[in-house]
């Protein structure tokens, strides 16, 4: 299949329906195959049918919350916050990606991996898709309101970076730092939803976050290398090019430092670093698979980074419950 030049729409044959999964989508996911085709369009503006998304963006958020309950002396992470992180996780990820499409619609018909979204396949107009990203906002505002006042300024501040996050694959090769920047918020969250303010935690857990971004989404952006530089995307799998294999090992290396840091500072104990150990593990296993590794396997080690932060997850959630129970 051809690349349309700049501005060129997609030829009707090429215009995929609403049946048809998008490249990186889970097989076999319910929004392809039972949800009502009238909603599909909306649920893949959302990536519903690509949970790591929202994975991903919650895992700070968690990250913090069980450092928070080692801090406090709580058993474990607060239930409530960590139920309300989850649902605000799948909304704002939702109303960001619908925000990212509106923006790049016309880039997006350019990149084969992203030419059947519903937008620049037609399947949604940008009006409609605009009303479906204010609608999941007022969700999101929803979920925040439940919190304090710093933790609610806090994340409206976060909007501001949310924002300009479209635009910087056109004026930058790291585009991933920004968007680091934008999804690791949540390690901020975690920790002031329980103190009410930050503390050197917060700022640790958050920096971890956002190298381990940059990290993973390099390993994503290898996907669309070719295509990226036919449409002129700029991105840190192109700018690293040869050696972005060695950028990602740094990332990740500095974010098991600075998560070890966040742990340190907030009294983490032996569990804890266990946590931190497996979650190394795992980045260093990914690490190992990359060289030579195809679009399907940069792929999947993407979506792995949902295993790999639940473990240190939860070795910070069990080293504070087990200072309850030994």
């Amino acid at each position: 299949m051809s690349v349309p030049a700049p501005g060129q729409p997609l030829t009707p044959p090429e215009t995929p329906s609403t049946d048809a999964p998008l490249p990186d989508a889970l097989t076999g996911h319910w929004v392809d195959t039972r949800a009502p085709r009238r909603l599909r369009p909306f649920l893949k503006l959302a990536r519903i049918e690509r949970p790591v998304g929202w994975q991903l963006l919650l895992l700070p958020c968690w990250w913090a919350a069980g450092l928070a309950a080692i801090a406090s002396g709580s058993p474990f992470p607060n239930p409530w916050h960590c139920l309300l992180f989850l649902i605000g996780a799948v909304v704002m990820r939702g109303a960001g990606c619908t925000f990212n499409d509106i923006v790049d619609r016309k880039l997006d018909a350019r990149v084969a991996r992203t030419r059947g979204r519903p937008l620049p396949s037609g399947q949604v107009t940008p009006k409609a898709a605009a009303l479906f990203m204010v609608g999941l906002s007022f969700v999101g505002l929803a979920v925040l309101l439940q919190f304090n006042r710093f933790t609610i300024a806090a994340g409206i501040a976060s909007l501001a970076i949310v924002a300009i996050y479209p635009f910087m694959k056109r004026i930058t090769n790291m585009p991933q730092f920004v968007l680091g920047l934008a999804f690791s918020w949540g390690g901020l969250l975690g920790w002031s939803a329980v103190f009410g303010r930050l503390d050197a935690p917060a700022f640790l857990i958050y920096a971890a976050a956002v190298v381990w971004t940059v990290g993973y989404d390099t390993i994503y952006a290898m996907q669309d290398i070719e295509d990226d530089v036919i449409a002129g995307i700029k991105s840190s799998a192109r700018y690293f090019g040869a050696h972005g294999r060695e950028a990602i090992a740094l990332c990740f290396a500095l974010a098991v430092v600075l998560a070890g840091l966040a742990a340190w500072s907030a009294g983490g104990g032996p569990i804890a670093f266990a946590g931190l150990a497996a979650f190394a593990g795992h980045l260093g296993w990914q690490v190992s698979k990359l060289k030579g590794a195809s679009a399907p396997v940069a792929l999947s080690l993407f979506r792995s980074n949902w295993h790999a932060g639940l473990l240190l997850a939860a070795g910070f959630a069990l080293d504070a419950l087990g200072r309850h129970l030994f």
